[in-house]
C-alpha cells in the first residue's frame, strides 16, 4: 500500500523527460497463480532536454517482484540499481553504457505478479475467469516498470500466451501480425500498434470469449474490421453497441473529417471494472454495463449510456489516442474535448433538446455541488495527491463545457477549423489545454486570453442580471454583473469571459432585432451571444419598440448560476413561447423551483401549503395540448413534454439551498407532485393511454421519447389518493415487453404507499430476481430500485441485500447499483437523523479502503458535502469522517478526499 500521508505533485513542478522510450516489446505468459511480464525497453537519453546529462533512470513500479535486470546484453547485480515500493532506480548509466546513453540502449526486465489477487482492478487482474487490463492513469506500473507517464510515447509489440483451452481469445494493441501453438496446450499471440502512445492506452486481454464481427469502409475506402467480444451468453446484447459503433465512425468522419488508422477495432465487455470504459488504442475495454443492451434486459436510459459511452471512447482515438495530454494536469484536454464530442453525437441522433436538458441537469445538480464542496478545483488543476480523484466532473463535465463555450465564442465553423489545426499539428504529441486553445485562436482569430480562466479558476462564477426598459428612448438595458465565490486554494477570482447567448421576446412571443447602442447594422440578429467579460457590464438594446422579456443563457451557453427577477407571468411567458427549447424547460423549473421554496419556508414556519394555480394551469394546457396532438396527425416533441412536466429533483432543490433541509424538500415536492396529480389525473390518464403502443421495441429517438412520456404519466396516476391505477401498473409491469416499462412500473410498486401495494410489491420484486437472476446487469437494477426506495427501513434493506447470493463488494457494478445508489441517490434515507446511513457509508469505506481505493474513495463524496446540512447532521457526518481519517492504514485516495473535507 502506498504512502497515505504522499506529498502534493504540483503543475508548476512539471519537468520535461529524461529519457525517452521508442520501442516497447512486452511478453507475457499468463498462467493460474502467477504471470511472467518480460518488457524490452528500447530507450534513449531525450535530446529535446537542453543540457540533458542525466544518467540516472528512475521508473514507476508496485506490487511485482524483480526475477531479472539486463542493460543491453549486462545483467545487473542487486548492488546496480536500487528498489522501494513505488520504483526501481538504476544509476550511473554514463559509466555503464557510454555513448549509447544518447544513441540508445535496451533495458530488459523481468517481472512476476499476481492478477488473481489484484482487487484494485489496476494494473493486469483477474475478472472472474478473464485476464484484463486497466492502464489510466498509473496501472501499468503494476505490471512491469516503466516510465509511467503520458508524455513518454513509443511503439508496442506485445506477445501474449496462455493455456489455449482456457484462454482461446489473446488480444491487444494494434493488429495481429503472429500467431502459433507449443506443445504443452499453450498458444501464443503477438499484436503490433504502429502508432505511438503512452502506456496508460496499453491493453490486454485473455478469455474464453465469443464476437460478433462487422466491417466499416472508411471515407478513403478502406476496410476496417469491427469486433465485439464477449461471454457466449450475451451475444444477443451486442447489435446495439456495434449500430453505436458504426454510427460514431460515419459521425467523426463527416463531423471531423476524422478517418480511423487500423485495420481492426475491438470492445471487450468486463465485468469488474472500475470505471465505464476506457480507450485503449485499438483495444476498447468496457464494463459491460456500457456494452451490453438488448429491450428485455436494458432500459431506454441504459441503451443511450451504450450509444454515448462506445461514441465517446470511439472519439478517444484522435482527442485523446492520436494526440494525448503531456501530464495529469492536462486531464481535461482529452476527456472535456471527447466529453463534448460525444455529447454532440447524441443530440444528433436524438433530440437536441433532451439531451441538453439532461445534460445540464446533471451538471448543475452534481457538478456545481463539486464545485461548491472540499474537493473543489479547476479544470486544470494545480495539485493533486491521488490522480485518481480527478476523474471528476469538473474535468469531465464543465471541461465539456468549456469547450462548448469556445465554441459559442469563435463560431462552429471556425471551431471546426481549429480541431483540424488541433489535429494535424499536435497528431503524435503530448500537448496541454494551451496548444487547443491556441489552435481555436489560429483559427479564428479571436483572443481567447481572458477564457483562459476557466481553466485556471475553480467554483461557479454567478451572473446577477438585471433589466430596464426605457419607453421614451425604446432602449432596454442588461446590467450584468458576474462574480464567483472562494473555493479552496482560491479565494479571489479574476473575471471570466462569458458567453451569453440571449434574446428578446415581444409581447407576442416573436424575436426582437438585437441591435446594440452604436451598432449600425443592415439585418440585426435576433439571437446574439454577449461577451461578459468584465465584473459590471451594461448592454443596451436600441429600437425596441415594447418593454421585452428576456430570453437569457439560451442553451446553456456557459456554465453559470444566472439570477433574473422574472415575475411569475414572465416565466410562464417564456415556457409557452419561447422559441429555445432548453429555456422553455428552464422557465418551468425556474417556476417549480420559485413554487416549491415558497412553500417550503412556509413548512418550515407551521403554515398551510397550496400550490400557486398558475404552475396547475400551465401543466394542464401542456397535458391538453399534449392529449390534441396525440390524437391528430401532428406530434409535440413527447420528450421534451415528459421533462416540462417534471418537477426538479429533490437533488438540485438541495444544491439550490443554502441549508438543506432534507425532510421539508421532500415533503413539499411530494405535496405539489400530488397537487398535479389529481388536478390532471384525467389528463394524465388520457395522455397514458394514447402513448400505448404494440409495435414492437425500437431504441429510437421518438419510440424513446414516446416510453418516457407514458410512464411520467403513470407516475402521476400512482400519486392520486386512492389506488384507483394501482393495477394498471402491476399489469405494466406483468405484460410490457420491454425492461423500460418493466423498471418504470417496479419502481413505482416499490415506492408505494397504498396498502394494497404490498403484495404486489413482494411478489413483483420476487418475481424479477428469479426471472432475471442470471443477468447480473438486471439484478443490478434490482438492486437499485430497492436501495432507491423512500419507504421507511430501506437501509436494514440495503444491508439485508449485501448478503445475498447476487451481491460481491468485489464488484465495482455491485457496489455502485446498491451502496452507491442509496447514499448518493436517497437523500431522504440515507441523512435520516439517526445518523445510520453515514456510519453504513463509513464501514463501507473503511471494508473498500485497501481493496479497491478509487472505488471507496468515490463513496465518500455524500460525506464530503457536510458543510451543507444543518448543525445536528454536520455533527454525525464529520465523526464518520474522522473516523475513517484515524484508520491505521489508509489508501492515498482516501486520505486525500478525507482530510480535504475536515479542513
Amino acid at each position: 500500500m502506498r504512502d497515505a500521508q504522499a506529498t502534493t505533485i504540483y503543475l508548476k513542478d512539471y519537468q520535461t523527460p529524461a529519457f525517452l522510450i521508442e520501442l516497447t516489446e512486452l511478453h507475457f505468459e499468463l498462467a493460474e497463480t502467477e504471470t511472467r511480464v518480460r518488457s524490452r525497453l528500447h530507450m534513449r537519453r531525450n535530446p529535446e532536454l537542453i543540457g540533458n546529462q542525466h544518467d540516472s533512470l528512475r521508473l514507476d513500479g508496485q506490487d511485482m517482484q524483480l526475477l531479472r535486470l539486463q542493460l543491453n546484453d549486462h545483467i545487473l547485480g542487486s548492488d546496480q540499481y536500487q528498489l522501494d515500493e513505488e520504483s526501481l532506480t538504476i544509476r550511473n548509466l554514463a559509466g555503464m553504457l557510454g555513448d549509447s546513453l544518447d544513441s540508445g540502449f535496451v533495458l530488459e526486465c523481468e517481472t512476476l505478479i499476481k492478477p488473481q489477487e489484484n482487487t484494485s482492478l489496476e494494473g493486469l487482474y483477474k475478472s472472474n475467469t478473464m485476464f484484463c487490463t486497466q492502464c489510466e492513469a498509473e496501472g501499468f506500473r503494476k505490471i512491469t516498470y516503466y516510465l509511467d507517464r503520458p508524455d513518454v510515447m513509443a511503439k508496442f509489440v506485445t506477445t501474449v500466451v496462455a493455456d489455449k483451452k482456457r484462454y482461446p481469445v489473446l488480444l491487444s494493441n494494434g493488429n495481429d501480425i503472429a500467431r502459433g501453438d507449443f506443445e504443452d496446450g499453450r498458444h501464443w499471440v503477438t499484436w503490433e500498434d504502429p502508432f505511438r502512445k503512452p502506456c496508460y492506452l496499453f491493453a490486454l486481454v485473455a478469455g474464453d470469449l465469443k464476437f460478433i464481427e462487422d466491417h466499416f469502409s472508411t471515407m478513403s475506402g478502406r476496410d476496417i474490421t469491427l469486433r465485439i467480444f464477449v461471454e457466449e451468453k450475451d451475444l444477443d446484447k451486442c447489435d446495439h453497441a456495434m449500430l453505436s459503433l458504426k454510427n460514431s465512425m460515419r459521425w467523426d468522419e463527416e463531423v471531423y473529417g476524422r478517418e480511423y488508422d487500423l485495420d481492426i477495432f475491438m470492445i471487450v465487455a468486463v465485468d469488474d471494472f472500475n470505471m465505464g470504459a476506457m480507450e485503449n488504442k485499438g483495444l476498447n475495454i468496457f464494463n459491460t454495463s456500457c456494452v451490453l443492451a438488448n429491450p428485455a434486459t436494458t432500459t431506454d436510459l441504459a441503451f443511450q449510456r451504450v450509444e454515448a459511452v462506445v461514441a465517446h471512447e470511439y472519439f478517444h482515438n484522435w482527442s485523446g489516442n492520436r494526440v494525448t495530454c503531456r501530464d495529469w494536469f492536462q486531464l481535461s484536454l482529452k476527456e472535456g474535448f471527447t466529453v463534448f464530442r460525444d455529447a454532440e453525437f447524441s443530440a444528433d441522433m436524438g433530440s437536441r433538446t433532451v439531451k441538453r436538458i439532461d445534460d445540464v441537469s446533471f451538471l448543475r445538480t452534481q457538478q456545481f455541488a463539486e464545485d461548491a464542496g472540499p474537493m473543489a478545483h479547476p479544470v486544470r488543476p494545480d495539485s493533486y495527491m491521488e490522480i485518481s480523484n480527478f476523474y471528476t466532473l469538473t474535468i469531465y463535465e464543465k471541461g465539456a463545457e468549456v469547450v462548448r463555450m469556445i465554441r459559442e465564442l469563435i463560431g462552429p465553423e471556425s471551431f471546426r477549423k481549429g480541431s483540424d489545426i488541433y489535429f494535424e499539428r499536435h497528431d503524435g504529441q503530448a500537448v496541454t489545454t494551451e496548444d487547443f486553445v491556441r489552435a481555436m485562436e489560429d483559427a479564428s482569430g479571436v483572443d481567447l486570453t481572458q477564457f483562459r480562466r476557466w481553466y485556471s479558476q475553480a467554483g461557479t462564477p454567478q451572473l446577477q442580471v438585471t433589466g430596464h426598459y426605457d419607453s421614451s428612448t425604446e432602449t432596454y438595458e442588461l446590467l450584468v454583473r458576474q462574480s464567483c465565490p472562494p473555493t479552496p486554494d482560491q479565494a479571489l477570482k479574476e473575471p471570466f469571459h462569458i458567453p451569453l447567448r440571449m434574446g428578446l421576446l415581444g409581447p407576442d412571443g416573436q424575436a426582437l432585432p438585437l441591435i446594440l447602442q452604436g451598432e449600425i447594422v443592415a439585418q440585426p440578429m435576433t439571437e446574439r451571444v454577449l461577451d461578459v467579460v468584465r465584473p459590471v457590464q451594461s448592454f443596451v438594446f436600441t429600437h425596441v419598440k415594447d418593454k421585452p422579456v428576456p430570453s437569457l443563457l439560451r442553451g446553456f451557453s456557459a456554465p453559470v448560476k444566472l439570477a433574473f427577477d422574472y415575475t411569475r407571468d414572465e416565466l410562464l411567458f417564456i415556457m409557452t413561447r419561447d422559441s429555445d427549447g432548453f429555456n422553455r424547460w428552464n422557465a418551468a423549473q425556474e417556476l417549480a423551483v420559485g413554487v416549491i421554496q415558497e412553500l417550503l419556508a412556509l413548512h418550515q414556519q407551521g403554515k398551510t401549503l397550496q400550490v400557486y394555480p398558475g404552475l396547475v394551469t400551465a401543466i394542464g394546457e401542456l397535458l391538453a395540448a399534449a392529449v390534441a396532438d396525440a390524437r391528430g396527425a401532428k406530434q409535440l416533441d413527447q420528450a421534451m413534454l415528459a421533462q416540462l412536466v417534471t418537477l426538479p429533483s429533490e437533488a438540485y432543490l438541495g444544491e439550490l439551498s443554502a441549508e438543506i433541509d432534507v425532510d421539508g424538500i421532500h415533503l413539499v415536492r411530494e405535496f405539489v407532485a400530488n397537487t398535479l396529480a389529481v388536478a390532471h389525473a384525467a389528463g394524465f390518464a388520457e395522455l397514458y393511454g394514447l402513448c400505448q403502443t404494440s409495435t414492437a421495441y425500437s431504441a429510437d429517438a421518438d419510440s424513446i421519447a414516446k416510453r418516457a412520456l407514458k410512464n411520467t404519466c403513470l407516475a402521476y396516476m400512482m400519486r392520486l389518493p386512492e389506488p384507483e391505477h394501482l393495477q394498471t401498473c402491476f399489469e405494466q409491469y406483468q405484460a410490457a415487453a420491454n425492461m423500460t416499462d418493466v423498471d418504470a412500473a417496479l419502481k413505482l410498486l416499490v415506492n408505494s404507499r397504498y396498502p394494497a401495494a404490498a403484495h404486489m410489491r413482494d411478489q413483483a420484486l420476487a418475481d424479477f430476481y428469479q426471472n432475471w437472476k442470471h443477468e447480473s446487469l438486471v439484478v443490478n437494477q434490482w438492486f437499485t430500485v430497492q436501495a432507491i426506495a423512500t419507504r421507511p427501513g430501506t437501509l436494514q434493506q440495503v444491508k439485508a441485500l449485501m448478503n445475498h447470493e447476487a451481491f460481491d463488494m468485489r464488484n465495482p457494478n455491485k457496489v455502485r447499483s446498491l451502496i452507491s445508489a442509496f447514499c448518493n441517490s436517497n437523500p431522504l434515507n440515507f441523512h435520516h437523523l439517526d445518523g445510520a446511513g453515514y456510519e453504513f457509508l463509513a464501514d463501507q469505506v473503511v471494508a473498500l479502503n485497501l481493496a479497491n481505493p478509487q472505488i471507496a474513495s468515490r463513496l465518500l463524496t455524500p460525506l464530503t458535502r457536510w458543510r451543507k446540512y444543518n448543525a445536528g447532521r454536520q455533527a454525525l457526518m464529520k465523526t464518520q469522517l474522522q473516523r475513517i481519517a484515524a484508520l491505521p492504514e489508509l489508501s492515498r485516495d482516501v486520505f486525500e478526499v478525507v482530510s480535504k473535507s475536515l479542513k
